[in-house]
């Protein structure tokens, strides 16, 4: 008896992990599409980002400039706000250098005159506030996106999933408090 319990106990096993693993099935074979992205493109990309950072604030010429970075599939996006032309193309310059870096998209703007204090700080507020509104949308990816504010113009930045995404997003943008007007710097991933 003990064999015959042995060998259903062995069944049970083999037959679990047949279920479990879809018999080594492709993804696209048992329905479930296949990730955008891999773990190791992930870790690949926050890698080059931190790399980027750290090269741009070793920059005599850049680090003091208000940029934000993000990395998808090692293409480089940048947004932000700097004031003059010749800040974006060292910027970019720093970033080309950088080891992993497939690719820039810029989405830097120029800044107007200097804000004072009360516009910084109103701003500050703005970006809470834009952040707050994204991240309360589910159908949002609020953490895959970048948001500056400079004298109530709100800049989204980032990779999103899809179009919907980047219209829900600036909507929900302008219909916040404090906004003036919302520039839309996201990328769909591809």
């Amino acid at each position: 008896m003990n064999i015959r319990r042995a060998l259903l106990v062995v069944c049970a096993i083999l037959t679990a992990t047949l279920l479990i693993t879809g018999c080594n099935k492709p993804s696209e074979m048992v329905g479930i599409p296949p990730p955008a992205t891999t773990v190791g493109t992930e870790i690949d990309d926050s890698v080059i980002t931190a790399r980027v950072k750290s090269a741009l604030l070793a920059d005599a010429e850049v680090k003091s400039f208000d940029l934000k970075v993000e990395t998808r599939k090692g293409e480089v996006q940048l947004s932000g706000f700097v004031d003059n032309q010749a800040q974006i193309d060292r910027a970019i310059a720093v970033i080309r250098g950088v080891t992993g870096t497939t690719g820039v998209d810029s989405k830097v703007t120029l800044k107007g005159p200097a804000p004072t204090v009360g516009n910084q700080v109103d701003d500050s507020v703005v970006t809470t506030r834009v952040k707050s509104a994204l991240l309360a949308e589910e159908n949002i990816k609020s953490f895959d996106i970048a948001v500056v504010t400079r004298k109530g113009e709100v800049q989204l930045s980032g990779f999103v999933d899809n179009q919907n995404q980047v219209d829900r997003a600036v909507e929900v943008a302008r219909a916040t408090e404090g906004v003036r007007m919302v520039a839309n710097q996201m990328s769909i991933k591809k």
